[in-house]
């Protein structure tokens, strides 16, 4: 008996093509459509050379680990969601605190004053504060204390000449003489926790002072 063409191979090229055309609307392949298609395949074999039931046993494997995966991957999807929408709550607790994070400018409100600390290494001879305005002029220097430590800082607001400083953004730099060599060290400036939410890829809480603007909570150094 001599077969044309072989269904076997006609039924698959279809299957292949109709999985296809499902895969571009939809990438889930459910348990009912894949009883769908071993009931197909069942109906259109070979009657001279059916499928052995080790084929089937490999085609149900093979659907088990990739359900399996969907399944993780839905269950790690739900626990990242959780996992965030408890972030947001905890992070609800800080509302209304008082924080330190590191900062090399700030807003700054007329008639305000800002603060924060520096931590001076041993060695340190010398320890300036300086803030300059956006053009990158010198509004104010503070001289500090030099000694090995945290050093807590204050700035009034006011300019070198006595001038209140306008609204505006300001930079700020501890610039210090450590064992002979001049360098810059990490300002930490408080901060007030108006409100908090999450950045845009929606996995990292955002703290949001009037002072520092959006501060990540990964960059928090301290909660007062």
């Amino acid at each position: 008996m001599t077969i044309g063409t072989d269904p076997i191979q006609n039924w698959a090229a279809q299957a292949q093509a109709e999985a296809e055309a499902r895969q571009k609307k939809d990438q889930t392949l459910g348990i009912d459509s894949f009883l769908t298609l071993m009931t197909a395949q069942l109906k259109n074999q070979d009657p001279l050379k059916p499928l052995e039931g080790t084929e089937f046993i490999s085609q149900l494997a093979q659907f088990g680990t990739v359900t399996g995966v969907q399944e993780m991957g839905t269950s790690l999807e739900t626990l990242a969601s959780s996992l965030r929408a408890t972030q947001t709550l905890n992070g609800s607790t800080m509302i209304g605190r008082d924080i330190l994070a590191s900062a090399d400018s700030f807003d700054h409100t007329q008639g305000g004053s800002v603060s924060g600390q520096i931590d001076v290494p041993a060695g340190t001879t010398s320890l300036q504060l300086r803030i300059t305005d956006s053009t990158g002029a010198v509004v104010r220097e503070i001289q500090l204390e030099t000694a090995e430590g945290t050093q807590n800082f204050t700035w009034d607001g006011m300019r070198t000449d006595g001038t209140q400083a306008e609204s505006d953004t300001y930079d700020i730099e501890a610039v210090a003489t450590v064992r002979g060599e001049t360098g810059s060290l990490e300002v930490l400036m408080a901060g007030h926790v108006a409100s908090v939410s999450m950045d845009a890829s929606g996995n990292n809480l955002a703290l949001n002072t009037p002072t520092l603007g959006s501060i990540s909570m990964a960059d928090v150094r301290r909660v007062q």
